[in-house]
């Protein structure tokens, strides 16, 4: 938790500095860009690193060989995913910036920015790995220093180059984390016994089809749906002022997910191990723990995010600080979301990968079509058809979680 707190709470930091040295439209230029690299992000390693979370947390102990393969496999798949989504970006970029994004003078950044495909895809699935090994004392230490070098950097970068200076300082902090995690996962597979599979990782290819493909369907009807939604906001008058506010409120709503995102990692290495063995009474004890948790930590916060909304806004800039109400709903629809993550845990733990891909795409059908009826609002416009949509969303995932509850052994609802 403090491993991710650092560099998040410095990310906000950093956040605030950037939108007051961008302005407004500068930074709803940053975040748009940002919002189309995480549609390509989807396809940059194919869920490699939740593919390897799951797999060598249910392997390396009673299969080590196995677990080899899988890790070497998911590697190679990032590599290639990754380089592969960073060259078509390179190629679409300027059609995107000039007919869907209203700003052909955006595609040099979104070029630039594209080789954080590649480092990202690399950098995810090593840190998967590392969570299936359950070595999260090392992840906790690489989020501190890249957290606490990333501060400087974005700063000083954004300072001397302005909006590519903002990618250029990303790309940097990227290679740190790539760097970090490389030195940490090979101590751990060492440390491990294990030994690396790339001859015969090719055997384990099924599980890309089981896994890791509805899991990118999955992600697949979120990303490009929030992308899509942003892409409509910024051809509104005004749009990429109303981007800079969106921008700046969702840098809370991602700081409200940090004890979920944190929790999520620790929870589905041990929720894959435990359903391996048929544990279930422990895994409907970990949900149990998990939801109380983030219910417990995460609504105070955003009741305080809520009254404070003006001041919080008003340190992005005195143009940002009418926006409050779009903060608010942001708030309350983290809050919401924090909730109900936990439900997604055990599904992926499970493998039951396309009934998330079910529940998603229901999601994004309801996004759509509220943000097309709400989009000439704003920014605020943007954030009530997003929260609109998670709350009936809700209504199905408790729906299906109560489910699987009642045939598991373990007395869940009792305990919360």
């Amino acid at each position: 938790m403090l491993g991710a707190m650092v560099p998040r709470i410095l990310g906000l930091g950093s956040g605030i500095i950037v939108a007051r040295i961008l302005g407004k439209e500068g930074f709803g230029e940053f975040g748009i860009i940002q919002s189309t690299l995480g549609m390509f992000g989807i396809f940059a390693g194919f869920s490699a690193g939740v593919t390897a979370t799951k797999y060598i947390a249910e392997f390396r102990n009673k299969d080590r060989q196995r677990a080899g393969q899988i890790l070497s496999l998911c590697i190679i798949v990032a590599i290639l995913t990754g380089f592969l989504m960073t060259i078509v970006l390179m190629i679409l970029g300027p059609w995107l910036c000039s007919y869907t994004l209203a700003a052909p003078h955006l595609k040099g950044a979104l070029r630039l920015s594209a080789l954080t495909l590649l480092l990202g895809a690399v950098t995810g699935c090593e840190t998967g790995i590392l969570a299936g090994f359950e070595a999260f004392k090392s992840i906790a230490r690489i989020n501190v220093i890249t957290g606490v070098l990333s501060f400087p950097i974005m700063i000083a970068c954004v300072y001397l180059g302005g909006l590519y200076g903002a990618f250029l300082g990303l790309i940097v902090i990227n290679l740190i984390g790539l760097l970090l995690n490389h030195l940490a996962l090979h101590a751990e597979i060492k440390g491990s016994g294990m030994s690396m599979g790339f001859k015969d990782c090719y055997k384990e290819w099924p599980i890309l089809l089981k896994f890791s493909l509805p899991t990118v369907l999955s992600t697949l009807v979120v990303v490009p749906i929030n992308w899509a939604c942003t892409a409509m906001l910024v051809n509104q008058p005004n749009g990429y002022a109303e981007m800079g506010i969106f921008n700046a409120a969702n840098q809370w709503f991602m700081a409200l997910l940090l004890l979920p995102i944190v929790m999520g990692q620790t929870v589905l290495p041990i929720l894959s191990e435990r359903l391996a063995v048929g544990d279930k009474v422990s895994c409907t004890k970990i949900l149990s723990f998990s939801i109380k948790i983030n219910s417990f930590v995460i609504m105070p916060l955003v009741l305080i995010g809520c009254v404070t909304s003006q001041f919080i806004m008003r340190f992005y800039g005195t143009s940002f600080a009418d926006s409050w109400p779009t903060l608010i709903v942001v708030l309350l629809t983290g809050g919401l979301l924090a909730i109900q993550t936990p439900v997604g845990h055990i599904i992926a733990a499970s493998g039951r990968m396309w009934i998330g891909w079910l529940m998603n795409s229901g999601w994004a059908l309801v996004f759509l079509g509220l943000n097309t009826i709400l989009i000439k609002e704003g920014a605020l416009g943007l954030a009530l058809a997003r929260g609109g949509a998670y709350a009936i969303h809700a209504i199905w995932t408790f729906a299906y979680a109560y489910l699987v509850i009642q045939k598991s052994k373990g007395n869940f609802l009792n305990n919360v």
